[in-house]
């Protein structure tokens, strides 16, 4: 476990220029290499065969409170979904890519950022998103008709977007106490509709004290560090393959936006927690035992706590339909599609009808049978 020190970057959405004519260059997914559309020279972006090293959190924290050197990068904040997105220099207008609203440039504002120290570079090219969204909207139940042509303008306005993340580690140790359940089953008589005497088993429940520790250790617990997206919609998108990480390059953002983190550092391990709680709360019923279980109180020591800022990349769009916005995004390493999506209120009314109607013949059958 590595103690390193983030250089904060002062810029994360860099232009990048071809070697032999100087044009502006863009990272094309799954290459690795930057071809001009002018020269055709290949520019080969260095990829830097590196072990995959982790920071110690508390040192970090420590030293991050004390240190007054920073750099800023300029940022600019959605007026309407609240993201803070990086741009290429010299642009001067553009929409955010999490709701199509226009952003306003000339707002621009200054933030001080750690800079990553890995990445996963872009994998799925742009029309292969396309038809893995396409192929999403028409396996979607109670669609509205016109969807699918909101869906394919939303399209032209697919944006590749770096989203940036925290990964923690940690171990833990974990009191508890608690009782432990065990079934025990009684015969009971009783009365059926036909006044008939019948037994039945009916289950019980005896329970016993119980205390103990357990011990779990967490690695890259993933916790996305922007606020842009439904946390759900994010998680959706699981799992990355972050064995894959590379070390940070300018080159891979090369035509992307990139998003600066909205959850620092601190708070993030404060999700990560709830993500590492139910796998402890697991662990704690296995080892109470039984049949049944419950957790009367549960106290839990994070140690050897270490992290890495992580940048993770998406294909991502959004359409209105209704005067409302609804966003999709695409794992831009899987293919996986995940998004929002309005209900025909007609289709389910009609598919209500139809199931009613069914269940009308099935019991006028039954009866004429009988």
């Amino acid at each position: 476990m590595s103690d390193q020190t983030f250089e904060p970057t002062a810029e994360t959405a860099n232009t990048i220029k071809c070697k032999n004519c100087g044009a502006n260059l863009s990272f094309k997914p799954g290459t690795d290499s930057l071809t001009c559309q002018y020269c055709q020279t290949q520019n080969e972006i260095v990829v830097e065969k590196t072990e995959i090293t982790e920071n110690d959190y508390t040192s970090f924290l420590e030293q991050n409170v004390a240190s007054s050197e920073k750099q800023t990068i300029s940022t600019v904040k959605c007026d309407s979904c609240g993201s803070a997105t990086t741009l290429p220099p010299n642009v001067t207008s553009s929409s955010c890519p999490y709701c199509d609203t226009p952003l306003v440039i000339k707002n621009a504002a200054t933030c001080s950022i750690i800079k990553p120290k890995y990445l996963l570079p872009f994998k799925i090219e742009r029309n292969k998103a396309k038809e893995g969204f396409i192929k999403w909207v028409g396996g979607l139940w109670f669609a509205p008709n016109k969807l699918k042509d909101y869906a394919q303008h939303s399209l032209e306005k697919l944006k590749g977007v770096y989203m940036p993340y925290w990964t923690y580690d940690s171990n833990t140790h974990s009191n508890y106490t608690g009782l432990r359940g065990v079934y025990y089953y009684v015969t009971e008589t009783y009365r059926d509709s036909q006044g008939k005497t019948q037994t039945r088993q009916v289950r019980h429940t005896n329970w016993y004290p119980a205390s103990g520790s357990v011990n779990n250790s967490f690695d890259d617990i993933l916790v996305c560090a922007s606020h842009s997206l439904p946390k759900k919609l994010v998680q959706d998108l699981e799992p990355w393959d972050l064995p894959e990480l590379v070390a940070y390059n300018d080159q891979f953002l090369a035509g992307f936006v990139t998003e600066s983190y909205q959850t620092e550092l601190k708070p993030g391990f404060e999700e990560a927690k709830e993500r590492m709680q139910p796998i402890i709360r697991s662990s704690v019923n296995s080892d109470i035992g039984g049949d049944t279980q419950q957790i009367t109180s549960l106290n839990t020591q994070y140690n050897d706590i270490s992290f890495k800022h992580i940048l993770l990349p998406l294909w991502i769009s959004a359409y209105k339909y209704n005067e409302k916005v609804y966003r999709f995004t695409i794992n831009a390493r899987t293919g996986e599609v995940q998004g929002e999506r309005p209900y025909s209120a007609w289709k389910i009314f009609f598919f209500s009808l139809a199931i009613v109607a069914v269940i009308g013949t099935i019991i006028y059958f039954v009866r004429n049978k009988n």
